[in-house]
């Protein structure tokens, strides 16, 4: 065993927490983004605004994911030739510009701009921070620190419904103050970063040797980190050899590379069922769910603080059992737990369309000139759900039975009739009660419930588990590509269902949206059973070789390199279910002096062999 290892462990300095607090900043920065739509779309959507249609809705909201997707194939690039922490450093200025261009927007197409231009913030951010910290902490807290990002994340979620709820009242103005500050957490990260270090993995890749070793003492708390440093040298000759000099692409080495096709499967398709459940949709639209469901738009929008907050904590228990489960597993629970709460969602949404109120066809509205009201009124509606499905109609009724379909005003009042504006009010009339968009039901306390499970689950493993299994999965040489693909795909997939909920909705029902995302999250389950390996407490070096059959770790490539001077030792968890072709190494065996006329070798510099 290994000197090193026969020592007790020691805690970690207080640096390397610093260090990933400061880089999941990043994190705040999309939290608060992805929350702040959610509040700041049902103030921009008014005629008092920009009069949006359903279309430029899902634009406005889409466009940053659009943009953040692109970016984060961009940022595969910059984090390679420029490092992580210019990377992120750009990331933060991106954002902090955008957010101005938001707050100042003019009318709805600088506003699309501005949602660009801070999607390509995100998406740098989204891509480099998991690397970055990965990178930089040790082996046995860095699941638990990449995790802090997922955290960082739902902080920014819950600042954003206070602001909303706080700026709610100001109808025209309130939704600048929600965007522009956006532009606060970008400036505290791109100062914080002035004083940051760089991944020591990528400065070694650089060949910048002593401030490699600097920066690992710093992390570490240690003076002696030379076997460290020669650990991430050894890699990174490793992945120079595997990359090849060819002048091949880093993608085409990757795809024509078994072992790292198949984790950038395992890697993009966590990417993708974490999309296909729908947890931007309920985070971008949470106030528009609610007010589906039955809520008025005031209490929609503070109502958002229920599951935000309970995804903030719930972040807690996947940092306290991410070491301790392991990924895979919390993982497979969040997934099923995801799965049942959008069913309680469908239920409740298909409970509200089974029992919507009914019109009362027979009542006739009346202009304050005498006339009949025949707009909305005049439409073959004959439940509440029919009326509000037309953007221009709304729901007027004192009592249930007299509910009639009128054409709206605004949120607050109808154009005229019962619920129309009495003299100078600002209200509805006493005893009359007003709802556009949504419809009085006894099944509201549903959508609460089931958005609450639904991040609750969400939060502790399909949160942050892909990126934390992105961040450790891909060779030193692959790391920087391999991650942005996968974020790529998390984002092309989090625009597509972005762009297409609220279109949903209108064509497949309320109900019918939630039980597709629902079944995906059952597919999801089965994919990471199959394709996921477990890589808690192992290093990035040692993640590896999970992907790798017996014959491509004994292969003639890689004896090679471990006859470069060293013996590897290596203790890889038994997987969960056999594979005839993989040759997972049980934890407690140590392997040396092997019979080296094994096919399942690695040589050592002394002549013995290391089985696998």
């Amino acid at each position: 065993m290994d000197k090193k290892e026969a020592e007790p462990k020691k805690g970690h300095p207080v640096f390397v927490y610093v260090l990933a607090c400061f880089a999941t900043t990043g994190g705040l920065l999309f939290g608060y983004d992805t929350g702040i739509v959610s509040g700041s779309m049902l103030l921009i959507e008014t005629k008092e605004n920009f009069d949006l249609s359903t279309v430029w809705k899902e634009a406005i909201v889409s466009a940053t994911i659009g943009a953040a997707a692109l970016s984060a194939l961009i940022a595969g690039f910059l984090t390679d030739f420029l490092g992580r922490k210019k990377t992120i450093m750009i990331a933060s200025v991106v954002f902090v510009i955008g957010a101005i261009v938001m707050g100042a927007a003019p009318d709805k197409y600088v506003l699309l701009v501005g949602r660009i231009v801070v999607g390509i913030g995100i998406g740098f951010a989204s891509m480099t921070v998991p690397v970055y910290v990965a990178e930089a902490a040790p082996s046995d807290i860095r699941g638990r620190l990449v995790t802090l990002n997922q955290l960082f994340i739902t902080i920014g979620i819950v600042i954003s419904s206070l602001i909303a709820g706080a700026f709610s009242e100001m109808k025209t103005t309130g939704w600048r103050y929600m965007l522009g500050l956006a532009g606060i957490p970008g400036v505290v990260q791109f100062i914080g970063f002035i004083f940051m270090p760089e991944s020591p993995r990528w400065l070694v890749l650089r060949g910048r040797f002593d401030q490699a070793r600097d920066v690992l003492k710093q992390i570490t708390g240690q003076e002696d980190v030379e076997d460290e440093l020669e650990d991430m040298k050894r890699a990174v000759a490793e992945s120079t050899t595997a990359r090849g000099d060819d002048g091949g692409s880093v993608l085409g080495k990757m795809l024509t590379t078994p072992h790292v096709r198949r984790a950038l499967f395992a890697g993009a398709g966590l990417q993708f069922f974490q999309q296909l459940c729908g947890i931007n949709t309920v985070i971008y639209y949470s106030a528009s769910i609610l007010k589906l469901a039955g809520f008025p738009v005031k209490y929609a929008i503070w109502l958002v603080m229920v599951p935000n907050t309970i995804n903030f904590l719930s972040t807690f228990i996947g940092l306290y059992l991410v070491e301790r489960l392991g990924r895979k597993l919390l993982t497979i629970i969040s997934l099923a737990g995801v799965a049942l709460a959008l069913a309680v969602l469908a239920i409740g949404f298909q409970l509200s369309y089974v029992y919507s109120p009914e019109l009362n066809t027979t009542l006739v509205e009346f202009y304050g000139n005498g006339s009949a009201i025949m707009d909305c009124n005049s439409y073959s509606y004959t439940t509440c759900e029919q009326c509000i499905e037309h953007k221009d109609c709304g729901f007027c009724y004192d009592e249930l039975s007299r509910a009639t379909c009128l054409p709206a005003k605004d949120d607050v009042l109808a154009e005229d009739g019962r619920c129309g504006a009495v003299g100078n009010s600002t209200e509805v009339a006493s005893g009359f009660h007003w709802s556009q968009g949504y419809c009085p039901t006894d099944y509201t306390w549903m959508a609460v419930l089931g958005l609450a499970f639904f991040v609750f689950a969400f939060a502790p493993g399909l949160g942050p588990m892909p990126w934390t299994i992105n961040s450790e999965i891909y060779p030193l040489w692959a790391r920087s590509t391999g991650t942005s693909i996968a974020t790529a795909v998390n984002w092309i997939l989090n625009l597509i269902i972005s762009f297409t909920f609220l279109t949903l909705t209108e064509t497949i029902t309320k109900h019918g949206t939630f039980w597709l995302y629902g079944s995906f999250c059952v597919l999801g389950i089965i994919f990471v059973f199959i394709f996921v390996p477990e890589t808690k407490n192992l290093s990035l070096e040692e993640v590896e070789l999970m992907f790798m059959t017996k014959k491509e770790r004994a292969s003639k490539d890689f004896k090679e390199k471990s006859a470069n001077g060293f013996v590897m030792e290596i203790n890889v968890p038994q997987p969960e279910v056999e594979n005839s072709d993989i040759n997972i190494i049980s934890p407690a065996s140590t392997y040396n002096n092997a019979d080296p006329t094994s096919t399942n070798y690695y040589s050592t510099p002394t002549g013995s062999s290391t089985k696998l």
